[in-house]
């Protein structure tokens, strides 16, 4: 794989050209940007994919949703629709997104909506005090008033280059429009030093605050027929695990730690699972020995899977940002402030 995709320099080298020449034309205002009075903050990344944007959204949503009207807007990822389209329960993930789904029903006191033109879904928004755009970075024709851009800790955009040599949708220099950069996914025992290694990486290009983040799991375990399951006794079941997300290699890890024995099926990010596989899934399940068995699968999944499967369970995850927090919280807070 990685022999082909050296092989494939020569269109890397011509999609840089493409997308600098794009980002160009924005910047001195060939290709129109629109602004709004109202604040908008973006999350976004430079890569493809598996970056943590859903967590990040969330936590930002439960920062600001006690004392703002908060409004996410998305594209709706592997939807098959097209335009505006307000989410809520009653819409299914092929209709609106997994995503946008996924937050519509876990924050029931906010607006989510999908639209391919973010202009055009910003200004339904029109009982939002605050727009948060989920993975916008590259949707240059809404200047946002924050950006907030995540790179993985094990692959840093610093040591990547651009598809499909690399995985990155821009060139490295594209960060500078970002204020903050998350480190995303960094495992709990990053140290100060560690930290400033990867700073010292990021720098060459960015000037900016950076912040280090990791995943944190729930406590128990959720299921489609109100029942849970404390996540620290896992060990005591035989686990189907179904995922369909850019990288499940934390999430098998974290389930090894807890000394869970399970069988991990692996569908590709967003995957919209037809009656064949999930009849394939049942028969798994069903094949497992023990009598102590669950089907287990993502927060993120389960929206696409829950109508399909019973005594479905899934595993919550959440950004922390550890002792950088109320520094993190005050930025985002403090733009809120000056730009309503």
């Amino acid at each position: 794989m990685k022999f082909i995709r050296f092989l494939l320099f020569p269109f890397s080298i011509i999609y840089a050209i493409v997308t600098s020449v794009r980002n160009y034309f924005f910047d001195v205002g060939i290709f129109k940007q629109t602004t709004f009075k109202k604040p908008i903050i973006a999350v976004g990344n430079l890569s493809v994919g598996g970056t943590g944007k859903t967590p990040q959204i969330e936590y930002i949503i439960k920062l600001l949703k006690r004392k703002h009207k908060i409004g996410v807007l998305s594209r709706g990822y592997g939807r098959k629709t097209k335009g505006f389209l307000q989410v809520d329960a009653t819409k299914t993930a092929v209709e609106v997104g997994d995503e946008p789904l996924q937050f519509s029903i876990k924050f029931t006191d906010i607006s989510v909506a999908v639209d391919e033109d973010r202009v055009n879904g910003i200004q339904q928004f029109t009982n939002s005090e605050i727009i948060l755009l989920d993975d916008a970075f590259q949707h240059r024709k809404v200047k946002a008033g924050f950006y907030v851009l995540l790179t993985k800790y094990n692959e840093l955009f610093s040591n990547d280059f651009v598809l499909p040599t690399g995985n990155l949708r821009e060139r490295r220099i594209g960060v500078k429009r970002a204020d903050v950069v998350v480190v995303t996914k960094c495992p709990t025992t990053i140290d100060a030093q560690e930290q400033q290694d990867l700073k010292q990486l990021i720098r060459r290009y960015f000037n900016g605050q950076i912040f280090f983040s990791s995943i944190a799991y729930a406590e128990f375990l959720m299921s489609n027929n109100n029942s849970k399951i404390k996540t620290s006794e896992l060990s005591n079941y035989e686990v189907l695990l179904v995922t369909g997300i850019a990288n499940p290699k934390p999430l098998e890890k974290y389930l090894s730690s807890l000394n869970c024995n399970f069988k991990h099926v692996n569908f590709p990010d967003h995957h919209q699972f037809s009656v064949k596989e999930i009849a394939s899934l049942k028969s798994d399940f069903e094949a497992l020995k023990s009598d102590n068995k669950i089907i287990l699968t993502t927060e993120k999944d389960f929206v696409r899977l829950s109508d399909e499967i019973e005594n479905l369970y899934y595993l919550e995850i959440e950004t922390n940002f550890g002792n950088q927090q109320q520094e993190f919280d005050d930025l985002i807070t403090n733009y809120v402030k000056t730009n309503l």
